[in-house]
């Protein structure tokens, strides 16, 4: 079956008493049993749900995986990850991803005896180098969150099967319609769901995919032991959300590329961060892992000052100045005081995101207005 058709079947059974198309919405905290322990497959929803049963087979469909878990949110599914982990275990993770992954590494399980190092994962030898006896994960981010780095996911996972250390890659910048690491060698994927999966703004929600047995059972135990699931409702919403997936990312990726070639034929920008450019240092790895680059974009102007910057993110029209991303509506955004705020503004600066950098998430809206607008809120910057 071909992904178009994945995304719109994937997860969905007509409803054997109705014989409802789309799947329901089990709003229900328990389950009538017939005797004690004899039941129909559910007992207790924070360990089983249809509605969200139905939403983890699609996700494994469609990340050409074989088990999927669904989260409260994508911090919650990080967290289930780090919690096969034991103190005094080493985790090689990428120095340039999203911030709330650096504070739950940095803030929460650095205090638990968990050792992170953070590497440009661009080079793999930065990562065979922090490889040692007690390192028990990789923590990989393609693209990155914000500066569009690319890492080869093949590669890494060859350093970590050599080592036999499991490997997780967070695909939420690509989405599975664009990218699918589990079939490039990773262990397990995890996706903020809230973002392209939902696709609408509406929904907090996270997600893991693995194809290891075991590994799904113990990451099912600290989903159903550690209780952080979504509600039906929500499962609703991204199953939902995955059925126009595949044609939504066409439009995302055909905005993504008007406007990052807009932006870098504009007299006004410094530079633009995108994978879809064949000076992109990573191109020629995306090209092979993605099939096409995505509607993420950071940009900076010539004119490198906060004030030009504020105005900048002051006065998009139809960008509306959100964090989050992924939306059918294009956002934009300022890293360094929003998404990225948490991690110490050296370590920002060290790792190549500077206080001026503007973050884009295009939407489907026409792409002429788009640019329009984008035109004329670097024209208010820059003469402002």
């Amino acid at each position: 079956m071909k992904k178009a058709t994945q995304y719109i079947h994937a997860g969905a059974h007509p409803d054997p008493s109705t014989g409802a198309i789309m799947t329901p919405i089990y709003q229900t905290s328990t389950y009538v049993q017939e005797a004690p322990g004899v039941n129909k497959g559910y007992e207790y929803a924070r360990s089983q749900n249809p509605t969200r049963e139905a939403l983890e087979e699609a996700l494994a469909v469609i990340e050409e995986g074989k088990f999927g878990l669904a989260f409260g949110s994508g911090v919650a599914a990080t967290d289930a990850v780090m919690k096969l982990l034991k103190p005094g275990d080493e985790v090689i993770a990428a120095s340039d991803m999203y911030g709330g992954t650096y504070r739950l590494f940095s803030k929460i399980y650095s205090k638990f005896g968990i050792v992170f190092h953070y590497v440009d994962m661009s080079v793999i030898h930065n990562i065979e180098t922090k490889i040692n006896a007690n390192t028990k994960l990789i923590w990989a981010e393609t693209p990155t969150n914000p500066l569009m780095n690319i890492a080869d996911i093949r590669g890494i996972a060859a350093v970590a099967q050599r080592h036999k250390v499991l490997l997780c890659v967070d695909n939420t910048f690509a989405s599975p319609a664009l990218q699918n690491p589990l079939s490039l060698g990773a262990d397990i994927v995890m996706h903020s769901a809230t973002k392209y999966l939902g696709g609408h703004s509406d929904v907090i929600q996270g997600a893991l995919v693995m194809n290891d047995q075991a590994l799904r059972d113990e990451l099912y135990f600290i989903q159903k032991s550690c209780g952080a699931v979504p509600g039906p409702m929500d499962c609703f919403l991204v199953l939902r959300g995955i059925k126009t997936l595949g044609i939504r990312m066409e439009r995302h990726c055909q905005n993504g590329a008007a406007i990052a070639h807009f932006l870098k034929a504009h007299p006004a920008v410094k530079k633009v961060y995108w994978p879809g450019f064949e000076d992109h240092p990573g191109h020629e790895v995306a090209k092979s892992q993605m099939k096409d680059f995505g509607g993420m974009i950071s940009f900076e102007l010539k004119l490198d000052t906060m004030e030009a910057a504020r105005t900048l993110l002051s006065s998009t029209k139809i960008f509306s100045l959100a964090e989050s991303l992924g939306g059918v509506e294009s956002l934009i955004n300022h890293p360094a005081s929003m998404t990225h705020a948490s991690i110490p503004r050296e370590e920002r600066i060290k790792n190549g995101l500077g206080d001026t950098l503007i973050r884009l998430s295009v939407g489907i809206e026409d792409a002429d207005d788009l640019i329009a607008d984008l035109d004329h809120a670097i024209q208010l910057a820059i003469t402002s």
